[in-house]
């Protein structure tokens, strides 16, 4: 018994012992990193420039972020906000700064008080590198451009969209440099996908907007697609044949004297779609030497039909005078 408390003691102040030297070693490692941090240092660090109050009328349109490299001498402590932070500075547009007819032109000589006032009191500029900055700019321009809808839609058997698909608002507004708006002439929404759709739709779809082109504002950034869907069916009609464009020196016979027409319309439309609301011309000049037939085209449809068949291609004719 009196071993095992010997022991014990003896692993207690062995680990006491341990313990208050990583304790020391801790401590001494904190006082070396304070100490090194308390000293004044020189270092040169790239800012990420930040344009400000750049004017209404203009947009900054540079390929790639502006840096400055600013040398900077101050105590260690003032770096550290540097290495955890991305570092960035601000150039105001609004004064000691030159515009040119292509350019803004930014020079550390007549700029420096601005650069020095962003900084504590205890932080000295060394150096600006480079000394002086372009910024390439163009005029703000504002321009309506049509909404093209993509659409990936199948309907349920004998169910089709009764007009068109309606887009709400249909066009787009950008404000951007007039050089980029100028080579866009149209903005495409996302794929709007439905399957076996039988009913009205009205869904919301957002626009393909180019994550190229930050400088452009686009209002609005998705569109509402909306279309009445009815039920279809195939209706036929006899309707006579026109032959138009037949000089007065000839006569000519033709057969048949009717085609018939097949077409696709709405249940809610197939009463009011009659024979006389078709036109079938047959044009003469367009015969060529030796041809024997005419070819039937359908000139007049009513609305709200589709998918509009003539059940004979061609039309036989002789001349008689």
């Amino acid at each position: 018994m009196t071993n095992k408390l010997k022991d014990k003691l003896i692993k207690s102040i062995r680990s006491k012992r341990i313990n208050i030297f990583f304790m020391f070693l801790l401590l001494s490692f904190v006082i070396l990193i304070l100490t090194k941090l308390s000293k004044t240092y020189t270092n040169t660090i790239a800012f990420e420039v930040v344009e400000m109050n750049v004017p209404e009328t203009d947009v900054i349109i540079n390929d790639s972020t502006p840096i400055l490299n600013i040398s900077l001498k101050t105590k260690g402590f003032n770096f550290l906000k540097f290495y955890f932070n991305k570092p960035k500075i601000g150039l105001d547009f609004s004064e000691n700064i030159t515009k040119t007819n292509e350019m803004y032109v930014w020079n550390n000589h007549t700029a420096f008080s601005n650069i020095i006032a962003q900084f504590d009191k205890d932080v000295e500029i060394v150096n600006l590198n480079p000394d002086t900055l372009w910024f390439k700019y163009d005029e703000n321009d504002i321009k309506k451009v049509p909404i093209v809808l993509n659409a990936d839609v199948n309907f349920k058997l004998g169910y089709d969209i009764l007009n068109s698909f309606k887009l709400s608002p249909d066009s787009v507004k950008l404000v951007g440099p007039k050089s980029v708006l100028s080579e866009i002439h149209n903005i495409e929404t996302d794929t709007l996908q439905l399957n076996q759709v039988f009913s009205n739709i009205e869904s919301a779809v957002q626009l393909k907007l180019s994550v190229n082109n930050e400088e452009i504002e686009y209002t609005p950034k998705e569109v509402l697609v909306s279309a009445n869907v009815e039920k279809f069916t195939e209706g036929k009609l006899k309707v006579p044949i026109q032959v138009v464009n037949v000089p007065d020196s000839i006569k000519i016979k033709y057969f048949p004297k009717t085609v018939t027409v097949s077409y696709y319309t709405s249940l809610t439309n197939f009463k009011s779609v009659k024979s006389e609301n078709f036109i079938v011309e047959c044009d003469f000049s367009e015969v060529d030497n030796n041809q024997s037939y005419l070819l039937p085209k359908i000139v007049k449809k009513p609305e709200g039909v589709r998918n509009l068949k003539v059940n004979l291609k061609q039309i036989e004719f002789i001349i008689t005078e």
